[in-house]
């Protein structure tokens, strides 16, 4: 795989934590350099980690991840997207800042929903045996610029349009996990 592949599969990768981070920057009242750092850092690193794992686990374990991966995904987003529809329903400005949040537990299952589909590109770099500490700094580099830039492109315009913005980013969120799901349930 050449070098303009990988980045190019580096991107494509990253699109789905892009759309997170643009949805997270949309809750955003203030702190959002922060935010976009801690959230390229989860992103980047969940995004790096599992293409890693895929390598290390090759084709023997996918079987048993492929048959699910798209169900834990789903599952993921499309039930912090309903949370955040629900959240902007309510006038609270406490709510506006739990949607920002950027504690342990909720990066950690956003950076885990958004990269389930690099454990399976993982497991085609073993295959294909890619050199995988490039692939995996490439992956990881790109998705933690992409995400950064997601975080702060959200906030600009969240500041603007904060309730309808974050209807918007929930079903987003909610669509990001029906594509994955009907991707992989027809084969799309």
């Amino acid at each position: 795989m050449q070098l303009v592949e990988l980045f190019l599969l580096a991107v494509g990768l990253s699109m789905d934590a892009f759309a997170v981070s643009v949805c997270k920057g949309l809750a955003m009242p203030r702190a959002y350099r922060k935010a976009a750092v801690v959230t390229g850092l989860w992103f980047g690193g969940f995004q790096a980690l599992m293409p890693l794992l895929g390598y290390l686990a090759g084709s023997s374990f996918m079987h048993l991840i492929r048959q699910v991966d798209h169900w834990i995904a789903f599952g993921l987003l499309a039930g912090i997207g309903i949370n955040m529809l629900r959240e902007a329903m309510c006038a609270k400005e406490e709510t506006e800042l739990q949607n920002a949040d950027i504690s342990f537990f909720t990066m950690l299952l956003l950076a885990v929903a958004t990269s389930i589909d690099a454990l399976a590109a993982g497991v085609s770099f073993a295959a294909l045996q890619i050199h995988i500490v490039m692939a995996v700094c490439m992956i990881g580099c790109t998705t933690f610029v992409i995400s950064a830039a997601g975080v702060v492109i959200g906030h600009l315009y969240g500041n603007r349009f904060r309730k309808s913005a974050e209807v918007l980013g929930g079903i987003i969120l909610i669509l990001i996990g029906v594509k994955i799901l009907l991707e992989h349930l027809l084969g799309i």
